[in-house]
Parts: C-alpha cells; sequence; structure tokens
C-alpha cells in the first residue's frame, strides 16, 4: 500500500500554522509575511518569515512540497538504486535567530520522501513494442527530521530542559532511540573544518521507515509537536534578560558558525538548491545579521570561554544532570 502523501502534507501544513502562532504570541505585535510559490518542475510551498520582531530579529517557518522525474544526488548518496526514480517530497523547515544573545538560536526540520517508480515507464526503459510488461517497483519511502539549539550564553537548566524534551518525544515508540538520534545529531552538525559543534544538538534522523508507515509518521509527529515544548519556555525565560554591547558581538561572532554549516555541510540546503527550490526559501535559514574576526578566541573565565568549555561538548544533558 503506497504511503499516505496527502495525511503527511496535512499535518505539516497544521504544525506551520501552530509553530507560527506560537512565536507570534511570544512577539506580542511582530507577525509572519507569507509567500506562495511554485516551482516549475513541480510542486511549490509556503515561506513564512518574521522579520526585526523584538523578541526574533529573523524566523522562518517554510512548507515546501516538491516532485520531479529524477533524484537529486544529495538524495541519493545513501541509496544508489533509486537514483534518477521520480519523487515527491515534503518538508516544515523552522529557524529562529532571537535578538537576545541570551536566547539561542534553534532550528527543526521535519520531511519526508518517497519514490514513484510506478511513474517509470511498466515496459522498461526502452518501451518496445512488444516487450514483456514488468510489474512496477514498490515506492522507497522514508523520513527524516529533528530539532537542534546553537546558544551564545549556556544556562544548564536549558540544556537539560531541551534535551529531556526530544528524550520524552522518543521514548514511547523505543528507548533506544534517544541516544542513537542524539549521537546522530551531534555527528551531523559538527563544522568538520572547525572542529567544534554548532551548539548543544538534539535530535537528528533520516532515511528512517524501520517502525512502518503509521508508526514512523507518528514519531515525526511526536518530534514536530516536540520542538515548541522544548523551545518555548527557553524563549521566555531569557528574552528580557539584560545585555550589552559585548554580548550582541559575541551573538553575531557565534552566527557566523551557524552560516558556515548552513552553506559548507548542510544536506537540506544541498537538497533544495540541487532540487531547483525557490532560492530565498531556501536561504531564510541565514541570519540578518553576523560577524567573522580573524582568530578570535574568548578570554579565559569568561562568560564566552564557558560556552566553549562547559557546553560546546558532547554531554548526555537528558540523564547526567540533577538540577535539583
Amino acid at each position: 500500500m503506497p504511503p499516505d502523501v496527502a495525511a503527511v502534507k496535512n499535518h505539516l501544513l497544521s504544525l506551520q500554522d501552530n509553530i507560527c502562532a506560537a512565536f507570534e504570541a511570544e512577539e506580542g505585535g511582530a507577525r509572519f509575511r507569507e509567500d506562495t510559490w511554485q516551482r516549475p518542475e513541480g510542486g511549490g510551498g509556503r515561506t513564512r518569515v518574521l522579520a526585526d520582531g523584538a523578541v526574533f530579529e529573523k524566523a522562518g517557518v517554510n512548507f515546501s512540497h516538491v516532485h520531479g522525474a529524477a533524484l537529486p544526488p544529495s538524495a541519493t548518496a545513501h541509496r544508489p538504486g533509486i537514483a534518477g526514480q521520480p519523487y515527491e517530497a515534503l518538508g516544515l523547515s523552522i529557524v529562529a535567530h532571537p535578538r537576545n544573545p541570551y536566547v539561542p538560536t534553534s532550528h527543526a526540520n521535519v520531511r519526508f520522501f518517497t519514490t514513484h517508480p510506478s511513474q517509470v515507464n511498466s515496459l522498461g526503459n526502452t518501451g518496445a513494442a512488444g516487450a514483456t510488461p514488468v510489474a512496477p517497483a514498490a515506492p522507497v519511502w522514508w523520513f527524516g527530521g529533528g530539532f537542534d539549539l546553537t546558544p551564545y550564553y549556556g544556562f544548564e537548566e536549558d540544556a537539560v530542559h531541551w534535551h529531556r524534551t526530544a528524550q520524552t518525544a522518543l521514548t514511547p515508540f523505543d528507548p533506544t532511540l534517544h541516544p542513537c538520534f542524539k549521537k546522530w545529531c551531534d555527528d551531523y552538525f559538527f563544522l568538520k573544518h572547525r572542529g567544534e559543534p554548532r551548539g548543544i544538538g538534539g535530535l537528528f534522523y533520516d532515511d528512517f521507515n524501520e517502525l512502518g508507515f503509521d508508526r514512523s509518521f507518528a514519531l515525526t509527529r511526536s518530534v514536530g509537536d516536540a520542538y515548541l515544548a522544548a523551545y518555548r519556555p527557553i524563549v521566555a525565560r531569557r528574552k528580557a534578560t539584560p545585555h550589552g554591547e559585548r554580548e550582541r558581538q559575541f551573538q553575531l561572532y557565534r552566527r557566523g558558525r551557524y552560516v558556515e554549516f548552513n552553506l559548507v555541510h548542510d544536506r537540506g540546503t544541498l537538497f533544495g538548491l540541487q532540487s531547483g527550490g525557490r532560492t530565498e526559501s531556501i536561504l531564510m535559514s541565514l541570519p540578518p545579521l553576523v560577524r567573522w574576526d580573524y582568530d578570535w578566541h574568548p578570554e579565559p573565565g569568561s562568560p564566552e570561554a564557558r560556552l566553549y568549555d562547559v557546553f560546546l561538548k558532547p554531554r548526555n544533558w537528558a540523564d547526567e544532570y540533577n538540577l535539583g
């Protein structure tokens, strides 16, 4: 039985509405701008961006639903057997770049891919007269997603909450998934050219269909729903924290790491560009302002150094920390 693409689409659109409403509630005034767009090769999307808010300097919540005649290389690197097949891809990408340096940047994504081998000529690639018909292959499908946190000034309370919420989202499906997806996140969001992680991680998974469609979809819904539960309390707790120019400049400097990862390593960015997606929507994840300083290092013992010494190291935040 083919996967229920319509159910996935309806869920992602509803999740987009919920996240936008929650961000606007934190703002109290700023609203999202919405653009709907069509992709010439097939499909389109609904992009929503909030800019220059009191809480979020920039936030984007983007839905896309695209299809095409052949999967791009970024989607087939781990599955060479499906290269060249027609496909359909749906996803919701969220990024929030807060104004206050004490509020972390956050990112989330949930996505679904399926091939459509039945659309390939059932008489074979040549379609020659007299060829023996062959039964269409079953579609290959998978889910992916997760969320990760990029603090500028770390707080143990926030890190524990973030990771325990992630753990709670996965435990009902299989308790072994959380440590696996957490490590995957730590490994994925790592800047190899810098030798450091982008942030404190969270969850990441891809090519996931081990639970069958219904349970894999339920897991992905749970992850998507957990994002707000993980992030919004941190925003509410930190958005009014007093700060000055020193904290702002460090925030801009660390945003550079976010930009470097997205442009150099991120598979989602590569897929969007290789599949002919809308460039403005793909690059909405980048912060509005950023800086690079040559060979800068934090002063030992400073709050900035504490980010590197305590938080930018893989830790089992969900289980090892007792906050009392």
